[in-house]
């Protein structure tokens, strides 16, 4: 078709042909995320079919076909089969870690920060270690998988919450994301599929895609991910493992009880998932608490990164497997690492077996309580007041197809809205994600909650009549 019958023809997407350059699919694929990411295409946006799409620039559908598949694997758009092709809900979005001294008029509520008004016993910690004899041996390759001490304290913290692996079977990694990255190059394949919940862990989505690794979500209730749609799902589409954060999952702060867990791992143990159980926020659960790997030892990857529990500087992650992995782990971790910090092992390892991590962590519970209650002064949860770190604010309709974040940035507030944390076609809800830890006092969030809250009536007065959800 020539393209001049395309000057009143209607198209979501109407690239300038001018603009292409050999070669033509990657021409097509910077132009696309470039409108993805200067906002000219929505997310959720329907493309063009591709072959119209191809009649239009009056190139091959082949090419399209490339470019869009191209741009399926950067993360910038999904398919639905039988509907089309359409702009990711996340697409174009920065979910690094930003610092936020650059804007120090803003109120953090969208990193979530964790309390780090108790750094300074690591910076104590760090500083005795230092001053001890055998510090120089940390200054090299030896021990580049824990030393004994080190693996002591990890099988310690570890046992807090009902695991008890073999030494052998424990590594250190640079952080609960070096931990995702290792485990998913080291025992998944190009084109493997994870199940995750629908909304789920927005820097996991991105290492997945950067490692073509296809992300299956899940429905849940308010006890998790639901046994039954992952039973479907592994008989549907084969699935090869499934992610899962079991306490205060992030974002939604979901909490999943025994039975749940139990029944999700009936069905890892007999289809015979991968389960990487990121645990980070397991200091914030009852005495009582059971990980799932505790259910399903021989598929159980256990992740338990120590930021939000001691700090997030030291960049340590205790990493827990089957003992069938451990090589496969270990060749990993020392092909893409070396190895660890032993200066950073070595202080977290100092602050478990000296009690200064389980002092900690009860100074952060308390304050995580009274950062909740102040939460819940504005927006009134219905269930007992969590430790949560941050809390999941459902929009009322009339908000739905608002910019929140920037609305936000405007009054002052940096929070995330839920298209962040989004995995496939997008549910009808619509969510903020606050984070509650993060202001440097109890008084700046607040400040910053009784903005928030008068900021959401104000926009939906500008609304038909849907009253506001708080």
């Amino acid at each position: 078709m020539p393209v001049n019958s395309f000057t009143d023809y209607p198209m979501s997407w109407k690239p300038e042909k001018s603009k292409l350059c050999q070669p033509l699919y990657l021409s097509l694929v910077k132009l696309l995320e470039q409108d993805i990411k200067n906002g000219t295409l929505a997310p959720h946006t329907k493309l063009p079919p591709q072959r119209e799409l191809a009649d239009y620039l009056d190139i091959n559908l082949s090419t399209v076909t490339k470019a869009f598949k191209q741009c399926q694997l950067n993360g910038f758009l999904y398919a639905v089969v039988g509907r089309g092709t359409f702009v990711a809900p996340n697409a174009g979005v920065s979910i690094s870690i930003q610092d936020t001294k650059i804007s120090p008029s803003l109120i953090e509520m969208g990193i979530i920060k964790p309390i780090d008004a108790f750094n300074h016993y690591t910076e104590d910690a760090l500083k005795k270690v230092l001053r001890k004899k055998s510090a120089d041996s940390l200054l090299d390759y030896s021990a580049p998988f824990g030393s004994p001490f080190q693996k002591s304290a990890a099988e310690k913290w570890l046992s807090k919450f009902g695991l008890h692996p073999h030494p052998e079977d424990i590594f250190f990694t640079t952080g609960g994301q070096n931990a995702f990255a290792v485990v998913l190059i080291t025992l998944f394949h190009h084109g493997d599929k994870i199940a995750t919940d629908r909304f789920t862990y927005s820097n996991f989505i991105e290492l997945a895609n950067m490692l073509n690794i296809k992300l299956v979500p899940i429905q849940a209730d308010e006890r998790g991910m639901l046994p039954e749609d992952l039973e479907m799902q592994c008989r549907l589409q084969g699935l090869q493992g499934v992610y899962l954060v079991p306490t205060y999952s992030n974002p939604t702060g979901t909490i999943m009880d025994t039975a749940r867990k139990e029944a999700l791992a009936k069905i890892i143990r007999t289809h015979h998932l991968t389960l990487l159980e990121d645990d980070i926020y397991a200091f914030l659960s009852p005495k009582d608490y059971t990980p799932i790997s505790a259910f399903c030892p021989q598929e159980g990857c256990y992740i338990a990164s120590l930021s939000k529990a001691i700090c997030p500087g030291l960049r340590v992650a205790i990493l827990s497997v089957p003992h069938g992995f451990a090589s496969l782990l270990a060749r990993g971790i020392f092909n893409i690492n070396v190895k660890t910090s032993s200066i950073n092992i070595e202080t977290a390892a100092y602050m478990i077996q000296n009690e200064i991590a389980t002092e900690i962590i009860e100074k952060k519970r308390k304050e995580a309580l009274n950062r909740n209650l102040t939460y819940e002064k504005f927006f009134p949860g219905i269930t007992p007041t969590p430790l949560s770190f941050s809390r999941w604010l459902p929009l009322s309709v009339g908000l739905y197809n608002f910019p929140m974040e920037r609305l936000a940035l405007e009054k002052g507030l940096h929070l995330f809205h839920s298209n962040r944390f989004l995995v496939g076609t997008p549910p009808k809800e619509k969510y903020l994600r606050i984070a509650v830890t993060s202001a440097n006092t109890t008084e700046e969030l607040e400040y910053g909650l009784k903005i928030l809250k008068n900021f959401l009536v104000e926009e939906e007065g500008k609304t038909a009549d849907f009253p506001i959800i708080i």
